[in-house]
């Protein structure tokens, strides 16, 4: 993990940097979660942990901070790795991301409100330009609707895994296994789509959250027979009712960002830069 993922981990947001693999529903087997690795041709790896989306043949979308804290050289797309020229994160996120950081340092129950207001006003989303274009994989197209609440949508990830009786397990790697999970999202709002990890008899059969290692992750809705990229995973609350944070219990409440606001900005960064950006 670099070393400001591992921080946001530290800080219980596991912000899920270069971080988020699935946490499943208790009493569901972890072989019906299990998918092959190019189940998702345009499922993007980062180096070490977290990921990203294809969304055109030169460009590639992923959460701000698992960009943060190394040089991204290089990106690994459908058994390939794919070399990287540019990385443009949203105007202002890194000064937010720093100033996050200082109130961080020490995350307790007492200042969680504090620390998710920070959090609710950060803008953590990246692109990512390739120096070739990626002629073997079909982009994701983007999700721009903005109806997004009580949706199904459909989750990736190879980060650390556990079940929702006892949350993510301890010391689970951070790049492992790919795995495949539904969810619902309960909330869109401003930037953010949420969705609650929901163990009861409400729950879906593959009803699942991420964990650490995946964040940037893409989260997908189906619309008209094809799944879009609706969101990308990012951050989650402080578990309610809890004195301390724990990752990956059942009730647990997930926010993701959301692409529907994002897309005139994605838009207009790839329209200004046909030509390679430089780095």
């Amino acid at each position: 993990m670099q070393p400001i993922a591992r921080l946001i981990v530290v800080a219980l947001l596991a912000i899920s940097t270069a971080a988020l693999a699935i946490v499943r529903r208790p009493g569901v087997p972890d072989a019906r979660y299990r998918v092959e690795r190019n189940a998702l041709p345009a499922l993007v790896n980062l180096p070490g942990e977290g990921h990203g989306a294809l969304i055109a043949p030169q460009w590639v979308v992923t959460a701000g901070h698992a960009t943060l804290g190394y040089d991204l050289k290089r990106v690994w797309i459908h058994s390939a790795w794919r070399t990287v020229d540019a990385v443009i994160t949203y105007p202002g996120f890194k000064q937010q991301f720093a100033a996050f950081r200082k109130q961080a340092q020490e995350p307790t129950l007492a200042h969680w409100k504090k620390l998710h207001a920070g959090l609710e006003g950060m803008h953590d989303i990246a692109l990512v330009h390739l120096r070739k274009p990626v002629t073997d994989v079909r982009p994701l197209t983007l999700y721009r609707d903005r109806d997004e609440t009580g949706k199904v949508v459909q989750i990736f990830g190879a980060g650390a895994t556990g079940d929702g009786r006892v949350g993510q397990y301890p010391h689970a790697p951070h790049r492992g296994e790919l795995r495949r999970a539904y969810n619902r999202i309960t909330r869109a709002h401003v930037q953010w789509l949420d969705y609650r990890f929901d163990c009861g008899k409400q729950a879906l059969p593959l009803e699942g959250v991420l964990g650490d290692g995946d964040s940037g992750g893409p989260v997908l809705i189906r619309q008209r027979g094809e799944w879009k990229l609706a969101g990308l995973a990012d951050w989650k609350h402080w578990p309610p009712g809890a004195r301390t944070f724990r990752a990956g219990v059942c009730g647990q409440t997930f926010s993701n960002s959301r692409i529907a606001y994002y897309a005139d900005w994605i838009n207009r960064t790839l329209a200004a830069h046909a030509q390679p950006p430089s780095r």
